[in-house]
């Protein structure tokens, strides 16, 4: 009761803020109260992600113990039932299982916070907050299995790490199962629970209160409504200038305002509602309902809404640039003889450099020099224009079989792709990957135009889709149709299905 009257206290009089209660120094600058209540907050917020982060790093060595008592106690191959405490000790001393089970704890904890799992989110569902536990706890086990399994380390268990990474899942999502319910369980008996009144009875209004019921966890209770035309409805109590008088007798604790966007009524409620010690909330209407449920985030202190977002597959990225990395690496290191034997031929062959360099447009625009096997005579560059004439394919791009440039070992080369394998130097730098659209010189980037920029939304392939199912076709439109369905229907699985592929196109000697 002294906290209502607390909040409820008259508040300094609007004239001493806002001369004349003016709005020209919208907005009023917080007071000190405000602020320290919002620091409060702050730090107990903090506080309680730093005992759930406690609680997981906890519950972590306690699985990876459980399940090493199991494997070495219970599973004893020579009768024994179980261990001493002392022989216990000795063989989690000697297998350096104290150390595994602090960096299986941090990477734990890192792999929660990258899921974040640390922040009430009362919204979210609690099918949707164990999936991502399960999500923790699997890449958390995997990055820890393949770092045993590469160090060649022999003290460790495989069947504890499994055994512990099973035991997480439960615990993990467990406990938070059990928070959840039991701030389920005192937000209906009204404990902690906000009284709420809605500004807005239209159809946005009802829907959102509807939703705040349905939700009780959220810890909110509508109790009425204030809208200017009533309507007979019984939950609203009054119109807009009756705020006081419902909110003081509502004993109302948060005030939602569900109309559309009007900045005069905004800064009148916002006006009474920091005289009665009132939280004032917004929810936006925005293009005609499409503003529902869209994520609001903050750039340099503005509230964005984003309306629509374009997920970026970040870890399937990371895998995909180790597979480049690796594959490159690998590539070059098998390769090697025969590239030095095709430099062995060119030198012979032709006059000119062994190693050919151009530039090529990448990623988003970006120039850079692309590594080929010289397959051409040393002028051939000078000679591209005057034959593009005879070019055989339709759009930006310029292709001939018979190009009259290319040397004699430049045609074999280029029949097996010989050629393309300096580029793994390009796919280590960065610059490219083991798969995606082949990239363009410049000249033929320069008669792109603007439908053929989408190609370059990601890095260039030393192959790609287009070169194991339409290699033959001269059309660039056709090259354009399997680039853009690689970079829309991408997906790890797809990367590999093109790279066996160009094993067996290379095989064939298909290429030009």
């Amino acid at each position: 009761m002294d906290g209502t009257a607390t909040r409820r206290a008259a508040a300094p009089p609007v004239s001493e803020w806002i001369p004349g209660i003016a709005v020209d120094t919208w907005p009023p600058a917080e007071p000190a109260h405000a602020a320290r209540a919002r620091n409060a907050s702050a730090r107990g917020g903090l506080a309680r992600q730093a005992a759930y982060l406690v609680m997981d790093f906890v519950l972590v060595c306690l699985g990876g113990a459980c399940a090493f008592w199991v494997r070495f106690g219970f599973a004893n191959p020579f009768g024994a039932a179980t261990l001493s405490l002392h022989e216990f000790s000795q063989q989690m001393t000697a297998r350096a299982y104290p150390g595994f089970l602090v960096l299986y704890g941090a990477m734990m904890v890192l792999a929660c916070i990258s899921q974040d799992l640390y922040r009430t989110a009362r919204e979210q569902s609690a099918l949707e907050e164990s999936t991502r536990v399960a999500k923790a706890v699997v890449l958390t086990t995997s990055l820890l299995a393949l770092f045993i399994f590469t160090s060649g380390n022999k003290e460790i268990s495989r069947m504890v790490v499994a055994g512990a990474g099973a035991l997480n899942v439960v615990t993990l999502a467990g406990w938070r199962y059990g928070k959840r319910r039991h701030v389920l369980r005192r937000a209906r008996h009204g404990v902690g629970v906000s009284r709420v009144l809605i500004v807005g009875a239209g159809k946005m209004g009802k829907d959102f209160a509807a939703w705040l019921s349905e939700n009780r966890q959220l810890g909110f209770h509508v109790c009425s409504f204030l809208d200017a035309y009533p309507n007979g409805d019984p939950r609203v109590l009054g119109s807009f200038q009756e705020l006081r008088s419902v909110a003081l007798g509502q004993f109302v604790d948060q005030l939602f305002i569900t109309l559309p966007a009007d900045r005069e009524v905004v800064k009148e409620m916002f006006l009474e509602a920091r005289q009665l010690r009132l939280n004032l909330n917004v929810v936006p209407d925005l293009y005609d309902g499409l503003g529902w449920r869209a994520p609001v985030q903050s750039i340099g202190g503005f509230p964005v809404i984003q309306l629509h977002g374009q997920p970026i597959p970040i870890f399937g990225l990371a895998v995909k640039r180790v597979m480049d990395v690796m594959g490159a690496t690998l590539g070059l290191a098998a390769t090697a003889p025969l590239v030095a034997l095709a430099a062995a031929w060119i030198h012979f062959d032709s006059p000119g450099p062994v190693f050919y360099s151009a530039l090529r447009v990448g990623r988003k625009g970006r120039k850079f020099r692309c590594f080929k096997l010289r397959t051409m005579v040393a002028e051939a560059e000078a000679q591209k224009e005057y034959l593009r004439g005879a070019n055989e394919r339709s759009g930006p791009f310029f292709k001939m079989e018979n190009d009259p440039r290319i040397t004699r070992c430049g045609r074999w080369l280029r029949k097996y792709s010989v050629d393309e394998l300096p580029q793994l130097v390009n796919v280590l730098r960065g610059e490219m990957s083991l798969v995606g659209p082949r990239p363009h010189p410049v000249d033929d980037f320069e008669r792109y135009n603007i439908e053929h920029l989408r190609r370059l939304d990601v890095k260039p392939g030393v192959t790609g889709l287009w070169q194991v199912t339409a290699r033959r076709d001269p059309s660039f439109e056709a090259t354009m149709t399997q680039d853009l369905k690689y970079i829309e229907t991408w997906s790890l699985r797809l990367d590999v299905q093109v790279l066996l592929r160009t094993a067996a196109v290379v095989l064939e000697g298909e290429g030009q």
